[in-house]
Formats: C-alpha cells, sequence, structure tokens
C-alpha cells in the first residue's frame, strides 16, 4: 500500500495537500499547479482531458459553492521511479451558494508521475462514497 522512496511519497502527500488547499481557498493557480499538461480527469463520471479543460470545469464546480472544507487523507501511496499510484480519502463540506450544506465522502484514484523534478497528476478519477444531504435533481 505504501512503497518506495520516503522522499517521493512525501512529495506526493504534499501535491495532495496542496491539491486540497487550492480547493479551500478557491485558488486557481494552486489547484491548476497540481495537473500535467496532458493529464486525464474523470470526475464523477465526466471524462476531462488535459489541464486547461480541467481547471475550466473546476472552476464552474466551484462557482456553485460560497465555501468548501477539504481534507484528503491518503490510503496508499506507490512509488516506482518517477511513476506512481495512489488513493486518497476525502472528506468535505460544501456550503453552496443556494444556502444548503452537503458533505462528502470521496475517493480518489490516482496516476502520477515526476515531470520536470515535480510530482504531477496524470491520471485521476474521483466518485462519492457516502454523501449527506445530496442536491435535487
Amino acid at each position: 500500500m505504501f512503497s518506495g522512496p520516503m522522499e517521493d511519497r512525501l512529495a506526493i502527500r504534499e501535491l495532495h495537500e496542496t491539491y486540497g488547499d487550492g480547493v479551500v481557498r478557491f485558488d486557481k493557480e494552486t489547484w491548476g499547479s497540481v495537473w500535467a499538461d496532458d493529464a486525464d480527469w474523470d470526475f464523477m463520471g465526466m471524462e476531462l482531458k488535459g489541464r486547461d479543460a480541467i481547471v475550466d470545469v473546476w472552476l464552474g464546480a466551484m462557482a456553485n459553492f460560497d465555501a468548501v472544507s477539504f481534507q484528503c487523507i491518503p490510503a496508499s501511496i506507490e512509488v516506482d521511479g518517477d511513476k506512481a499510484t495512489s488513493r486518497c480519502q476525502t472528506q468535505e463540506v460544501l456550503k453552496g451558494k443556494d444556502g444548503s450544506t452537503r458533505m462528502l465522502g470521496g475517493l480518489y484514484t490516482d496516476e502520477l508521475e515526476r515531470r520536470d523534478g515535480q510530482w504531477v497528476y496524470t491520471k485521476r478519477a474521483f466518485q462519492v462514497i457516502a454523501e449527506y444531504n445530496p442536491p435535487a435533481e
């Protein structure tokens, strides 16, 4: 579940934390910095290709919220040279612009690469595991 050099595992953990910090602060630059230019993101069944498209969709989704609390708990980080895989469990509290409040428990499944000395997501998939107070359809 956790393998490879400790220094790389720490750098990947910090990448996850940078992602979360970008979410909480609604910071496009921070959040976008964790993705490879050619990354893929499976966001609850929506297949996105490339950092620009990924950031655009994220900005649209975040526009629905006044505040987001986001925590990420690494469940697995496996490093093999300049490639790695990981899984992260998430806990989110979402305060909607419409006054709603949602809580999510989610799971990210990741593929990462070290590029130009930095770890980035090359493929990331997110699924909701549990949700309290989901939006009305």
